[in-house]
């Protein structure tokens, strides 16, 4: 059974699109002249005898000038072939008429009347003109296919990014953690509880818009790395460097924990010794430098293909494409996670558009993604 949309975009009915296209062309044509100009017999002949002129000249329109030079911004040459195009549409009518439809025509004892070459060259630019809206449209609903698409896969990911996350363990080991502290009294048990409570509700609240403060989303990196720094205790050493202006700077959300999650999960927890960590995020003017570089046991492979990891992978390439600059580096002993992002500013679109792509690529060579260890 064919589908309304299967005939519409698939390749494989783009013959029989066109040709119902023509065959629909030439009845409504000869439709509308006979209601106006003689018998519908004879006018089905004229206009059947034009179908040729009409295909050659709405093709070079609708596949040349308007994918390659309307729909890419070349609006001066566009309107330049345009132009240029009117004129061969004229001369082609004439010359048609006469070498082609007319004698064919008075072999039949049918006249073109008065006043025909006018007449065809209108047909001529009418037929150009339906064929490309036409056109324009499909490629309107194609873009709009793939805008709804996208926005479905965007919010599959998000979804997915928020069940994986928060692995099990780490929730299960804080609250074994709050437990023992609750059990001998400990002071540092409402505060605990009150960062797993923020983080939580960061998780499952705040996540749901496209973004968030970048001031938030660093609030709760540290109320992550606190309640870890508290399962280690002496045994972890940590150091958290934060550089730059964070103010009025958004980002997605959970876009950095799944890389601090990972580091903690398949790095300090299977280091055999003292294990160590460096978290260093640097803001410069709306550029986010984050780098976190954690020891790791240099036989046992760091898992940089996780569930996390992939996720937030596909995020940045979904939300940030060309933006952004992640590297991530097994070094035996340490394992090192570098991300460069541009942040999305809280002004005006002049101001965030002056952040071109060439201004990124510069300050990707500006700043030195090398590990600190």
């Amino acid at each position: 059974m064919l589908r309304g949309n299967d005939f519409i975009f698939s390749p494989k009915h783009r013959i029989l699109r066109h040709v119902m296209f023509w065959l629909l062309w030439h009845v409504g044509w000869t439709c509308f002249l006979s209601l106006i100009w003689s018998a519908f017999i004879e006018n089905y002949i004229r206009i059947g005898i034009w179908i040729p002129a009409f295909i050659f000249y709405s093709y070079p329109v609708s596949y040349i000038a308007v994918p390659k030079l309307l729909l890419k911004g070349k609006y001066l040459i566009f309107l330049s072939s345009l132009i240029f195009w009117l004129v061969v549409g004229w001369y082609l009518s004439v010359y048609y008429l006469m070498y082609i439809s007319a004698p064919v025509l008075e072999r039949m004892h049918m006249p073109p009347g008065d006043g025909y070459a006018w007449q065809c060259f209108l047909c001529v630019m009418t037929a150009a003109a339906c064929f490309c809206a036409l056109s324009l449209g499909k490629q309107w609903l194609l873009k709009q296919r793939e805008l709804l698409q996208a926005e479905q896969e965007k919010m599959t990911a998000q979804l997915q990014v928020l069940k994986a996350q928060l692995h099990p363990h780490f929730l299960f080991n804080t609250l074994n953690n709050i437990y023992s502290f609750a059990l001998e009294n400990s002071v540092k048990t409402p505060q605990l509880i009150l960062k797993l409570s923020s983080l939580l509700s960061y998780m499952l609240y705040d996540c749901k818009t496209d973004e968030v403060l970048l001031e938030k989303e660093l609030e709760v990196m540290k109320n992550y790395i606190d309640l870890e720094k508290e399962r280690y205790g002496d045994k972890l050493d940590i150091s958290v460097n934060m550089e730059g202006d964070i103010r009025d700077k958004y980002i997605t959300p959970l876009l950095i924990l799944p890389f601090l999650e990972n580091a903690f999960k398949h790095g300090t927890s299977e280091q055999l010794e003292r294990p160590w960590m460096s978290v260093d995020i640097v803001v410069k003017d709306y550029l986010l430098q984050f780098k976190i570089v954690n020891s790791k046991n240099e036989f046992v492979p760091f898992h940089e293909n996780g569930v996390g990891i992939n996720n937030a992978k596909k995020r940045l390439e979904f939300l940030y494409p060309g933006k952004y600059e992640l590297k991530l580096a097994d070094e035996g002993v340490f394992f090192v996670v570098s991300l460069l992002l541009q942040l999305k500013p809280n002004v005006s679109p002049a101001i965030a558009r002056a952040f071109t792509k060439q201004q990124f690529e510069k300050f990707t060579h500006e700043i030195a993604l090398s590990p600190h260890r």
